[in-house]
């Protein structure tokens, strides 16, 4: 499902970028090769990260 219309950004595509340790949307759209265009989708971004695991975030971003 494309999440970002302004950019084509798909679920899976944002969802592959939180994976690998994007913790703000900033980060989001940077690992995505793009940057907010209207924003709409920003809640939903946020959302995304928010509902990653504490623990795979400290994976994803090596730290312990």
């Amino acid at each position: 499902m494309i999440v970002c219309l302004c950019n084509a950004l798909t679920e899976a595509q944002l969802g592959e970028a939180i994976a690998q340790g994007a913790r703000r949307p900033r980060e989001v759209y940077a690992a995505c090769d793009c940057k907010a265009e209207c924003g709409g989708c920003t809640r939903t971004i946020v959302t995304m990260i928010r509902e990653v695991p504490p623990v795979a975030a400290i994976a994803a971003t090596g730290a312990r």
